[in-house]
């Protein structure tokens, strides 16, 4: 009952005012960053370069032109509600419980299909450079889901100094691959500019819809910064113009550097880096893969805990789960069952041998109605006629193209609407009628 009271009081305006938490700028950015980027970088370019050859930069530079407003308006969200529900208060600001509980369950129950699939990629190129098959793939995606779990135990302070230097090996890791093949370049790599025609730039565009994934993640953590209304958009600034730039860098770097190659490589970042600086690259690709999937996933499971414990707090899911929902505070139980969750989801790929996929596409379709709802929660909370409002219109449309690149997978978000609203009416119920069980027996 009290957390439907506690519900209820934040409803119709803005979150109720809290303690706030010890992350900084450069941390919350660290987060971003982690989040983003994700395990795309390394494999993208290339893929993208497969379609569209060098035109498919123009799909890169439509992605991060398209992002802005997306993280625009998740960040003016995190600054005007910093509560660690994220997107599902937003949702419930702007349209109620119902529609909180949905986008809750949606990206909580992502989270542990999505990190075992990163993790699986990354087991990948680790067994690439040091052999061991498919055993090697399952011991390195446990012992990621191991360390990643074991970081957000001591708390997001903690997480998020590992995330900031995580994010600073990476960012120096993609500006050496590019800096150092620079001298390689050459322009006449660019042509044919379209060789398979101007409209391939668009399926390019679909292959990199999963880099948008990310900007919603760290709005769980609002209530963490010390400053949110501040640090919160700041941070978000910040990762916007460093992943933009990272973005645009590797993908041109890819195509002008290595050529007609580019398209047929399958660790495009390793190769810049030989060319660069030369050495393994098997090794190097595993080490790019495992900074890229840890910082990922630590970012998401961060965000996704707390996300549980807000649930929790709310009615959305047990209240058990609601201990570490208050800024500073750890909430290790909701840590532990994502942790569980993601060890069955890569036990069940494992045994089932279908690889990474189902994960990777049901969690795509969880993300794209997260932000679809998020996107309608943010034209009801701005205020008209500001620049955030302006940015929640333009990510909306960003979003309406992001679901129809999604196709049926949508149907697996559609399903966890359905839990979501039918353990809302048991949780009811049950209120209601506290001793119901007794009458049964």
């Amino acid at each position: 009952m009290s957390n439907s009271n506690a519900s209820g009081s934040r409803r119709g305006g803005q979150a109720a005012p809290r303690a706030h938490g010890t992350l900084t700028v450069l941390q919350g950015a660290a987060l971003y960053i982690g989040a983003v980027l994700g395990t795309g970088v390394i494999a993208l370019p290339a893929m993208a370069a497969d379609v569209a050859g060098p035109a498919s930069l123009l799909a890169w530079l439509a992605l991060v032109v398209l992002s802005a407003p997306l993280a625009a308006t998740f960040a003016a969200l995190g600054a005007r509600y910093p509560d660690a529900g994220g997107v599902a208060t937003y949702a419930r600001q702007a349209f109620g419980p119902r529609a909180s509980a949905i986008v809750g369950w949606c990206f909580y129950f992502a989270v542990p299909a999505g990190a075992p699939a990163a993790a699986i990629f990354a087991g990948a190129y680790v067994a690439a450079a040091v052999g061991g098959g498919e055993h090697t793939v399952w011991l390195t995606s446990a012992a990621l889901l191991t360390v990643v779990t074991a970081a957000n135990a001591f708390g997001v302070t903690i997480s998020g100094r590992m995330q900031l230097v995580l994010s600073t090996l990476l960012v120096v890791l993609l500006l050496t691959a590019v800096a150092a093949s620079a001298p390689h370049a050459d322009a006449s790599n660019l042509r044919p500019f379209a060789p398979h025609g101007w409209l391939a730039v668009v399926p390019a565009a679909a292959l990199l819809v999963w880099s948008f994934a990310g900007w919603e993640a760290i709005t769980h953590l609002a209530g963490e910064f010390k400053h949110p209304s501040r640090d919160l958009p700041l941070a978000s600034a910040i990762a916007v113009v460093v992943v933009g730039v990272l973005y645009l860098a590797v993908a041109a770097a890819s195509i002008l550097v290595l050529g007609p190659s580019a398209g047929r490589s399958r660790a495009p970042l390793a190769e810049l880096l030989v060319v660069g600086v030369g050495g393994n690259v098997r090794v190097l690709a595993a080490g790019a893969a495992l900074l890229l999937t840890l910082g990922t996933m630590n970012a998401y499971f961060a965000g996704a805990a707390k996300l549980g414990a807000a649930l929790g707090r709310d009615g959305a899911l047990p209240s058990w789960l609601a201990a570490g929902s208050l800024a500073g505070d750890v909430p290790r139980r909701s840590l532990g069952v994502l942790c569980a969750l993601a060890a069955l989801s890569t036990i069940a790929v494992a045994i089932a041998g279908v690889g990474a996929k189902p994960l990777v596409l049901l969690a795509t379709g969880s993300f794209v109605t997260v932000y679809a709802l998020g996107c309608a929660a943010a034209l009801r909370l701005l205020p008209r006629g500001t620049a955030a409002h302006r940015c929640a219109q333009a990510a909306l449309v960003c979003v309406v193209a992001l679901c129809a690149a999604t196709g049926w997978f949508l149907l697996w978000p559609l399903v966890m609407s359905g839990c979501a609203l039918l353990y809302l009416r048991f949780n009811r119920r049950r209120a209601r009628h506290p001793n119901v069980h007794c009458d049964v027996s």
